[in-house]
C-alpha cells in the first residue's frame, strides 16, 4: 500500500462514519432505507432541511423532489 493510500484512510473512514449517522439520522426522521441511503451520500443535501421537512408533515416523495 502506497503512503498517499494510508494517508486517504483515516478521511475516507470519516466520511464513511458520517453518511452512516445521516442515513441514521434520516431513517429516524421517517423516509425510507432507500430514500435515506441516497440523501445520506448526497452530500449537498442539508441533513436538517430534510429532517425538517418530514417533521413539518411533507410527505416522503415531495420531499426528495424538493432536497434532490
Amino acid at each position: 500500500m502506497a503512503t498517499t493510500d494510508l494517508t486517504l484512510l483515516p478521511r475516507q473512514l470519516e466520511i464513511e462514519e458520517v453518511e452512516r449517522w445521516r442515513f441514521a439520522s434520516l431513517e429516524r426522521a421517517g423516509y425510507d432505507p432507500e430514500s435515506a441511503t441516497v440523501l445520506a451520500l448526497s452530500h449537498d443535501v442539508d441533513l436538517h432541511l430534510a429532517v425538517e421537512l418530514l417533521e413539518n408533515g411533507c410527505p416522503v416523495d415531495l420531499a426528495l423532489q424538493i432536497l434532490l
